[in-house]
């Protein structure tokens, strides 16, 4: 059976859905989220979105005058809305814990059918109905196909194509990785023709810098950035002081790993960043070389070969001095 079909076929029994995204939202997480809540709007279904903590600035204006809950600040609201529900969208997450503590409760004693539209390796078997396909460049890629094999291209507008569009701008770097497929320009172009102004798209989630964004963004690269060049590898440790001292605000450092790694010579970039006794890691990397491994295996992490994400409760500084121990380990000598 087609499963774009058969996710509909549920869609359609069910009167209380909930969408749900990863912790720490990114454009994908954010664009699935909305780009699919549009969409069963445009079938005549009604849904809300429920995310683990607040939407970053610099994505708000994909909102728009839709309502995003997230669990941190609306902690009763949104219990109330999982406990409710009789159908639950996973999206851009492979397991329960990457909703954080107090939603994985929540997901987990959930009695709804419960949907995955995840791109991440190894996905765990928590869901009734599962698209988990990791050779796809993003969720957002994936909510198209449900709309285009569902039938449903039709309905494809400006408002459910734009944050469709940046999901998969985002997920693959401005279209640069490898994961890219010619599926994913297809999709692209059928979203332009049906509305999308990707110039817009890209002009406000690129194009609107905040001062202290910029000089923040400006010191780790100045001040903060470490090269090990024998093994091609950058680290960017930032820690919670000085990302005070520039009036931090989420998703200030939203695409910095990636800048590292275009510096001549690298091929794997850190960015370090430490919150609330934590510290947040960012692993790229290019070509066949892996970070995943590495994420999974020293910060209670994972993701995709070339993108992986971990988190850590030592400091900054151990965390640093952990890394530079380890890169010998998982990475080759450039030109050994």
């Amino acid at each position: 059976m087609n499963v774009a079909k058969e996710i509909l076929e549920l869609v359609d029994k069910s009167k209380n859905i909930v969408i749900t995204a990863h912790r720490s939202p990114d454009g994908d997480s954010i664009g699935s989220s909305l780009g699919l809540y549009r969409f069963l709007k445009a079938l005549g279904h009604e849904s809300i979105i429920c995310h683990p903590d607040p939407c970053p600035l610099y994505l708000e204006w994909l909102k728009g005058d839709d309502e995003i809950v997230d669990f941190d600040q609306n902690e009763e609201r949104v219990s109330e809305l999982m406990q409710n529900a009789d159908l639950i969208f996973c999206l851009d997450y492979n397991g329960a814990g990457r909703v954080g503590k107090g939603m994985s409760e929540l997901l987990t004693a959930s009695s709804a059918k419960k949907i995955m539209i995840d791109h991440h390796p190894y996905p765990d078997d928590f869901v009734d109905i599962s698209a988990s396909h990791p050779e796809v460049c993003s969720t957002a890629q994936l909510i198209m196909e449900l709309i285009v094999k569902s039938g449903n291209e039709s309905l494809l507008n400006d408002s459910i194509g734009a944050p469709l569009y940046l999901g998969i701008v985002t997920d693959t770097g401005s279209f640069r990785f490898s994961s890219v497929t010619p599926r994913t320009h297809e999709l692209l172009a059928l979203l332009l023709k049906n509305g999308v102004k990707h110039s817009e798209v890209h002009e406000k989630t690129f194009d609107n810098n905040r001062l202290d964004r910029m000089k923040l963004r400006g010191y780790a690269i100045s001040e903060k950035l470490e090269f090990i060049p024998e093994y091609g590898v950058v680290m960017l440790p930032l820690t919670a002081e000085e990302l005070e001292r520039f009036n931090y605000q989420k998703g200030d450092t939203e695409g910095l790993v990636n800048v590292a790694l275009s510096i001549e010579g690298a091929n794997v970039a850190i960015l370090m960043s430490e919150k609330d006794g934590k510290v947040k890691l960012s692993f790229r990397s290019l070509g066949t070389i892996k970070v995943n491994g590495l994420a999974q295996d020293h910060f209670d992490g994972g993701g995709h070969a070339n993108a992986a994400g971990g988190i850590t409760s030592e400091t900054v500084d151990e965390t640093l001095e952990k890394i530079r121990g380890l890169v010998p380990s998982y990475f080759e000598k450039i030109n050994a």
